[in-house]
């Protein structure tokens, strides 16, 4: 749960009055390269809105002149002005035209750190260009070492200040730790930050070159801080870690730490605030893709049981088609049929009164179409429904049935290699076994020209399925460069497979038209009755 963020109250002078409280709590801490209330200034123009302004820099300038009265400053207030409000005024402008071109308080990537960056480095050189004006202005020609010496103090401090006091600032108002993260930092506070004071003091009290050394050492805590818990982590620890080294100086009396350590640790903390931004980044891209991947598995997991629908759909609808085949195949041959046959037994009978009527001939031709109609009408049984697979079993059938009677016919070696168990299949698949054969073997009979026809087909169980191997192989011209669009004939075959949740392969890389069809049944042994 992420905490709430802190509102100020929508009222100027209550956002003045705590400007001021702050300015007066942070001047204290006042060094020459340690320069808070400046990043207090930045950070507040920067997040307030613009209304505020004035109450911002109004409170400014009465806490600047609070301080110099209770300093005993002698000054009047045209050089308290001078002296004191061209800074502000330089940074106000310089924030409300970057805050017009988009310039935003957040720190959530390294794109965004290094844009607040950039944008303080300007401010910076902008307000220290301001102060070299003044001071050459009111400083004697022969004062430019000295004038080179603030502005280097000013350029650093400021900068310096605003890197520790813009984050905290921005943590607090606009990107507060949720509870669980608050709850880790503080452990984590615990567990690393205390005992790295704690050696930082031990090392400090010692002889050089160990202060420097400790000094070194107070930042591993930051980057620690840096990659646990991102930006947010590492400006804590930067800022516990600069006034832990800044309290242990006054504390033992050491010697304010020069323009080199403060150089480092200016270095060390927008390094780590970009270490920080980019884990957070990281972070963030990486739960998006977890939570990818978590809608990607859903969805893929409802197209499989859409896709177990849709082949459960075709299946259904296969063996309705198959059933009406069947049914329809009986009434042909039990009715058709049948008349048929009495036809020929009332002209057989009448043969005689024909013949002696001089019209022979008409029976003739009778029996003549009778027998062709015969033919036609076994080969449409055939089609619809083959006997020959319920009576011989399906290796027989392809084997011995109607499809080597076709391609003998055609004048089309056939050649067949069977192996396995056909009742390990369910009676889809063995039917659809039979059908692509047969659809296979017509192809080739009417369009390939070919004069070779090949049938394999290997029978087996794996992991608790059974698999069926189809390979269909004729030597003809081949498929045609475009299909035309009225054929269905490989169509109908793809589909059929599919609907069984199958595997369907034309492969290039044989004369002619080579198949290869994977089909699998989880029905083992479902009719060990039936013929092979």
């Amino acid at each position: 749960m992420r905490m709430k963020t802190f509102r100020l109250p929508d009222s100027g002078p209550f956002v003045g009055a705590a400007y001021v409280v702050f300015w007066l709590l942070l001047w204290p801490t006042v060094q020459p390269y340690w320069m808070l209330p400046y990043g207090l200034r930045f950070g507040a123009l920067l997040l307030a809105p613009v209304r505020y302004w004035g109450w911002l820099l109004g409170g400014e300038l009465l806490a600047t002149a609070v301080i110099s009265l209770a300093q005993g400053v002698p000054a009047g207030w045209a050089d308290f002005l001078i002296n004191e409000l061209p800074e502000p005024l330089v940074m106000a402008a310089g924030l409300w035209l970057l805050r017009r071109f988009n310039l935003h308080p957040s720190l959530s990537s390294p794109q965004e750190v290094t844009r607040l960056l950039l944008s303080v480095l300007l401010i910076v050189a902008a307000t220290t260009g301001a102060d070299a004006a003044l001071l050459a202005w009111i400083q004697s020609p022969d004062s430019q070492d000295l004038m080179l010496r603030v502005l280097g103090e000013d350029l650093l401090s400021h900068y310096l200040a605003i890197l520790l006091a813009v984050p905290l600032m921005i943590m607090l108002l606009r990107a507060p730790f949720d509870r669980g993260s608050l709850t880790s930092l503080a452990m984590d506070g615990l567990l690393v930050m205390l005992p790295s004071m704690v050696i930082l003091v031990l090392l400090s009290e010692r002889a050089a070159p160990q202060p420097q050394f400790a000094r070194v050492l107070s930042l591993a805590p930051v980057l620690f801080f840096a990659f646990r818990h991102g930006w947010r982590g590492a400006s804590l620890a930067m800022m516990i870690s600069s006034l832990g080294m800044t309290l242990v100086d006054q504390h033992l009396g050491h010697a304010p730490s020069g323009a080199a350590a403060y150089l480092f640790l200016a270095v060390a903390g927008t390094g780590a605030l970009m270490l920080g931004s980019a884990t957070d980044a990281l972070r963030r891209s990486s739960a998006r893709v977890a939570e990818q991947n978590v809608y990607l598995g859903s969805v893929n997991r409802r197209l499989d049981q859409l896709a177990q629908q849709l082949r459960g759909a075709a299946r259904g609808n296969l063996q309705a088609d198959e059933n009406q085949r069947r049914h329809l195949a009986a009434e042909l041959h039990d009715e058709l049929g049948q008349n048929i046959t009495a036809i020929q037994t009332h002209v057989k009978l009448a043969q005689s009164r024909l013949h002696q009527a001089g019209l022979e001939d008409i029976s003739t031709s009778i029996n003549t179409i009778l027998a062709h109609m015969r033919r036609a009408l076994h080969r449409l049984l055939d089609d619809l429904r083959p006997a020959v697979l319920d009576e011989f079993g399906l290796l027989r059938a392809l084997d011995e049935g109607p499809i080597r009677d076709l391609l003998n016919a055609a004048g089309v070696a056939y050649h067949t290699e069977l192996r396995g168990d056909p009742r390990l299949l369910d009676d889809d698949t063995r039917t659809a076994i039979y059908r692509l054969a047969q659809e296979s073997a017509t192809n080739a009979v009417k369009h390939a020209q070919a004069s070779e026809f090949r049938v394999r087909l290997r029978i087996g169980e794996r992991q608790g399925a059974s698999l069926a191997i189809l390979d269909l192989r004729d030597d003809g011209v081949g498929l045609p460069g475009r299909l035309p669009r009225g054929g269905r004939g490989l169509q109908g075959m793809r589909d059929r497979v599919t609907s069984l949740g199958g595997q369907f392969r034309l492969r290039p890389d044989h004369v002619g038209v080579h198949l290869r069809i994977l089909l699998r049944s989880n029905n083992i042994g479902n009719d060990p009755g039936r013929s092979t």
